[in-house]
């Protein structure tokens, strides 16, 4: 018999292949997975990073829709004109903005309802008021959530979204 020291390239032993092939992929593993983990890095490409910007006359920012008087009168449930409008309590700070308003009195010019309002009331909106002295438009809506206010505070209206606030006009 010879011994293991005799034995030299292929015609080694299969216990002994065996060990030489553990040893390189003991060895090899590593090495590649390292290589495959730093090779599929992939940067985060951001659209500001581009040379040719092909939607430049599509953006608006920094511009908001802006109604004008006869849209918010058609999209509103409810108008009425005031002078007694004023900033009942806020949440400015605490989480999502929200301001309610105090309506003293008014005049109703449009309901989709037969609605009685009880003066005086108020309304929930989600954008604070640049409030004018004399008398406004008040464009109201359906209250949409907000239960726990609505409950506890008996609102059941909400300012139109995207309205501003615009004077009452004497020559209409």
């Amino acid at each position: 018999m010879k011994t293991d020291a005799s034995y030299i390239g292929f015609f080694l032993p299969n216990y002994m292949k065996t060990n030489v092939i553990k040893k390189r992929l003991a060895c090899a593993v590593p090495i590649l997975l390292l290589f495959l983990m730093t090779g599929c890095k992939k940067e985060y490409e951001r659209p500001d990073h581009y040379e040719v910007d092909l939607f430049e006359k599509d953006r608006k920012e920094g511009k908001a829709y802006i109604m004008n008087e006869e849209e918010c009168f058609d999209g509103s449930e409810m108008v009425i004109t005031s002078s007694t409008v004023k900033l009942a309590d806020s949440s400015s700070g605490r989480g999502r903005p929200f301001y309610i308003y105090k309506v003293s009195s008014g005049e109703t010019m449009k309901t989709v309802r037969d609605t009685v309002l009880n003066y005086p009331f108020q309304f929930l909106s989600n954008q604070r008021l640049k409030l004018k002295e004399g008398p406004i438009y008040v464009y109201l809506k359906k209250l949409d959530g907000y239960r726990f206010i609505a409950k506890e505070r008996n609102i059941n209206y909400q300012w139109l979204k995207t309205a501003p606030v615009y004077s009452v006009q004497k020559d209409k």
